[in-house]
């Protein structure tokens, strides 16, 4: 008697949806709403905190509109890396790579580093442009079209192969980086060195026309792929059995990642484990394995971490320069610790 109560009882609180319970369903908006809340505070504090002009003011809101600017670039590499890093590894079928493997961080550095090598410090400062922006971002997407293309096509594609590939071509790109950085002189390397770093004040606002458009418009596409990227995540030949074209949905979804990627790259720098960071936290914490739910919390979790790191770096310990360090430190961390318990999750 006390088992058929029990039994209609749990029937009446587990759902078919995306959420296996009405209670897991609370506890995402709850999550959402903590994090948003969080959020609209360290972006008021990166705004408003510290200001010199009283509040409300023209001068005030100068300012203001000034920091507003690493503000959208905080938001259009929130939403990148956590959108491609989740993308990513549910094609590849797996929680520890992220889409920096395919060499986008050592693209980026081989790019910088041969024009510092070749036209000096001062054309890598003028090198500052939209058209060399526009000119990286169109690299990175055409080199992983090509390798995505190639490796994904026929009936032989294989993705392990892909990755491979992608971690050969990122090493000789490193190596021919590293061959050039010593033929520098110091103060040219202490000019790269910095530039290779991830920063938000790698950004310029003449960037966003574009790379808005290219976050959003790609994050938008991926979130309506949820259902098959829900499919995918069940292996390959469950998907395939289940009416899922896997190489082409995994084209398409890798073109898309090269695009997130390739945007943050090209606008900050390398940021190589903040993805990794927000998607094991986002799969932590969240309810669901729904795609459709998951971009958004990794989207707020990555913005939130961003503005939360500037906000205590630069106005509480005065160390802005650092945070990038941080963030990658904590992922690298969090990244071993994966690895050292042999992929568990």
């Amino acid at each position: 008697m006390h088992d058929s109560v029990a039994s209609k009882s749990q029937s009446k609180t587990r759902m078919s949806g995306s959420f296996r319970t009405s209670s897991d369903r609370t506890k995402y908006w709850i999550l959402m709403g903590v994090l948003l809340a969080g959020s609209l505070l360290a972006t008021f504090g990166l705004l408003a905190y510290d200001n010199p002009m009283p509040f409300g003011t023209r001068r005030f809101w100068i300012i203001a509109q000034r920091r507003a600017d690493a503000v959208t670039a905080m938001g259009i590499v929130a939403l990148c890396q956590a959108v491609s890093t989740i993308a990513f590894q549910t094609v590849a079928n797996n929680k520890i790579i992220t889409p920096g493997i395919m060499g986008f961080q050592s693209l980026y550095a081989a790019i910088h580093t041969s024009t510092i090598f070749f036209f000096g410090a001062t054309g890598l400062l003028n090198a500052r442009t939209f058209e060399m922006f526009l000119f990286q971002v169109l690299v990175m997407v055409g080199f992983s079209f090509l390798l995505y293309g190639w490796l994904l096509r026929g009936k032989n594609a294989n993705m392990h192969s892909m990755l491979l590939v992608g971690i050969i071509l990122g090493g000789g790109l490193g190596s021919l980086s590293t061959f050039m950085q010593r033929m520098l002189t110091p103060s040219e390397f202490d000019i790269l060195t910095a530039r290779l770093f991830g920063s938000v004040n790698n950004a310029e606002a003449e960037y966003y026309p574009v790379a808005v458009p290219l976050a959003v418009g790609s994050a938008l596409i991926l979130f309506f792929l949820s259902k098959k990227l829900n499919v995918i995540s069940l292996g390959r030949e469950t998907a395939e059995n289940l009416g899922v074209t896997f190489s082409r949905v995994a084209l398409t979804v890798l073109v898309l990642v090269a695009v997130l990627s390739a945007v943050s790259t090209a606008l900050v720098g390398p940021m190589i484990f903040l993805g990794f960071l927000v998607a094991m936290l986002t799969y932590q914490s969240a309810p669901t394995y729904d795609h459709k739910y998951l971009f958004p919390l990794a989207s707020l979790l990555a913005y939130l971490v961003l503005t939360l790191s500037y906000f205590l770096m630069n106005h509480i310990f005065s160390a802005q320069g650092v945070v990038s360090i941080i963030i990658e430190f904590v992922g690298a961390v969090v990244f071993l610790t994966i690895i050292l318990r042999k992929g568990a999750l």
